[in-house]
């Protein structure tokens, strides 16, 4: 059975189905962030992320992402090179360890417009459908049936509803790689020629260009708009002549909208689980920095209302 080394200095930040724990390791004059990925157990309830490649969940992406190089540059690197270690249990990915200053919000908009917008060639195991999967779970869980019981209502339910609707429009334009996590704490630094050092490529995948700018808009301070046009630019030096950029607005609204509803129904049903009216709970510290994303972003919500 596999076990890390003692030497390894255990690491925050272990997250993900295959994820298997975070290390930092010193070797060969260098320090070394290594992620330990494992497959489920046959008898899991995610076993199906041991055996279907295009699952945002597939547990060894990062592994293949690392040996082949899909994803890197431009806009977006890695760490740099790394080993990749096999063995009966799973697979352990080395990563040089990379520190600097972060990139502003505008610098990671502009790197994910260069990433989605450059010519690609996607090997059978890249995400695909990373929204639609998201929205799947949430389903499971009875939709976002907390925001029903807000003065929200009216906006969630009709959105919720047109889920399949936006769904299928964005699906329908044009189509680009994505970081699929789009967050702050993926983007470390600027790396050679400006391109944004980014970690993390679990849900490295294909989807619509626009997906990871409407992430990305949830966690920058700056405003959509704003982000929106550093995003477009980079998709016009890289991207083909002609991009409907319409779509890719698009795109990033429907993506930002719901994803950003979803985070809100997670936090609210969490905290409707203890005692007291609902709307007492919209000032607790773990529910008020969801909604006050909501409320940035009431301007998309707005925009795909008919």
């Amino acid at each position: 059975m596999w076990e890390p080394d003692p030497s390894w200095e255990v690491l925050p930040g272990a997250a993900g189905p295959a994820s298997a724990g975070l290390w930092r390791a010193r070797t060969g004059g260098r320090s070394w962030v290594l992620k330990r990925l494992q497959p489920p157990a046959p008898d899991d309830a995610g076993a199906h992320l041991a055996v279907d490649p295009v699952h945002p969940g597939y547990w060894r992406r990062e592994a293949d992402a690392a040996l082949t190089g899909f994803g890197d540059g431009p806009g977006l690197v890695r760490a740099g090179p790394g080993r990749v270690d096999e063995d009966g249990d799973g697979v352990t990915v080395w990563s040089p360890e990379t520190v600097g200053d972060p990139p502003t919000g505008l610098h990671v908009a502009r790197a994910l417009g260069c990433f989605a917008g450059a010519a690609y060639d996607a090997p059978r195991w890249a995400a695909r459908d990373l929204l639609r999967r998201r929205l799947e779970l949430v389903e499971a869980r009875g939709g976002w049936r907390t925001l029903a019981r807000t003065t929200l209502a009216d906006v969630t339910v009709l959105l919720w509803e047109r889920r399949g609707h936006w769904l299928a429009r964005v699906d329908a334009g044009p189509q680009g790689r994505v970081h699929g996590d789009a967050v702050p704490s993926n983007f470390l630094t600027t790396g050679p020629g400006g391109a944004v050092v980014a970690v993390d490529w679990q849900c490295l995948g294909v989807g619509p260009v626009g997906a990871d700018l409407g992430y990305w808009s949830l966690s920058s301070r700056e405003e959509f708009d704003v982000l929106l046009e550093a995003f477009l630019a980079g998709v016009a030096e890289h991207g083909a002549p002609g991009t409907d950029l319409d779509a890719v607005a698009l795109a990033a609204r429907v993506h930002a909208a719901y994803s950003v509803l979803s985070r809100a129904e997670w936090a609210l049903a969490q905290a409707a689980r203890g005692e007291g009216a609902l709307a007492g709970k919209f000032r607790h510290p773990a529910v008020a920095p969801y909604l006050r994303a909501v409320e940035r972003q009431f301007p998309q919500l707005e925009a795909l209302l008919p």
